[in-house]
């Protein structure tokens, strides 16, 4: 759990810094920052969904990960428990549960989240999360400047989200082949256009709904590789 602790303090501090560099920033300064950062998400995206390697199973994957997402109405539970974070904490922002729900998306659906994890729990190899934690620090400090304190609470579900696969490692060992990695990671790089989009405001993807794409991914994968 070592890289998860890494990644998630990183997170904690890179928002936290970020909140403290709120409001010392002009509105414009701060509007294009966020665009800066949108461009960067939708690149890094796209660079991953480039290496798909079977788009049936990519396709496949979204359309039913889409379907099964609406039908649980994660996104909608997701905002409901940042909601209940700011309830209990009594935070005092507008834009908290926008800049949790879009920082949580962004940090765990990642391939770096998941292969990450993976060679955590199976071969207690936290470099790759440590790596991720560095750049997710520095995205926080950026992200916390515009969205604000919302994105440091992002950290407890990526806690849990990484934790929960290092955890359950062992258990996938006997299924998990490159093929497999590969398929989970183009479908999540995907998710990652999504989130960029949204981050541009050129339209709004319920990017959570989207989440049990990853899922099927592995299911497709299993099935027709």
């Amino acid at each position: 759990m070592f890289g998860d602790i890494v990644n998630a303090a990183a997170i904690l501090i890179g928002g936290s810094l970020g909140i403290a560099l709120k409001g010392r920033v002009s509105e414009r300064f701060e509007t294009l920052i966020l665009q800066a950062m949108a461009l960067g998400v939708l690149i890094i995206g796209f660079q991953g969904a480039l290496k798909v390697t079977n788009p049936l199973i990519m396709l496949m994957s979204l359309a039913s990960g889409a379907l099964l997402g609406e039908w649980m109405r994660i996104e909608d539970r997701l905002t409901n428990f940042s909601q209940w974070i700011k309830d209990t904490f009594a935070i005092k922002s507008d834009g908290f549960v926008g800049g949790f729900v879009s920082a949580t998306l962004l940090f765990c659906v990642g391939s770096m989240a998941i292969v990450g994890s993976l060679n955590s729990g199976l071969y207690n190899d936290h470099s790759v999360l440590v790596a991720k934690g560095l750049i997710d620090g520095v995205i926080s400090v950026l992200l916390g400047s515009t969205l604000g304190i919302g994105v440091a609470f992002s950290a407890i579900p990526v806690l849990l989200y990484q934790g929960s696969i290092i955890i359950g490692a062992g258990f996938l060992k006997p299924f998990l082949t490159e093929v497999l990695i590969a398929d989970i990671s183009t479908v999540g790089s995907v998710l990652i256009i999504a989130i960029g989009i949204n981050m541009l405001g050129i339209m709004k993807i319920r990017v959570g709904n989207l989440l049990p794409a990853i899922a099927m991914a592995v299911v497709f994968s299993l099935t027709l590789n």
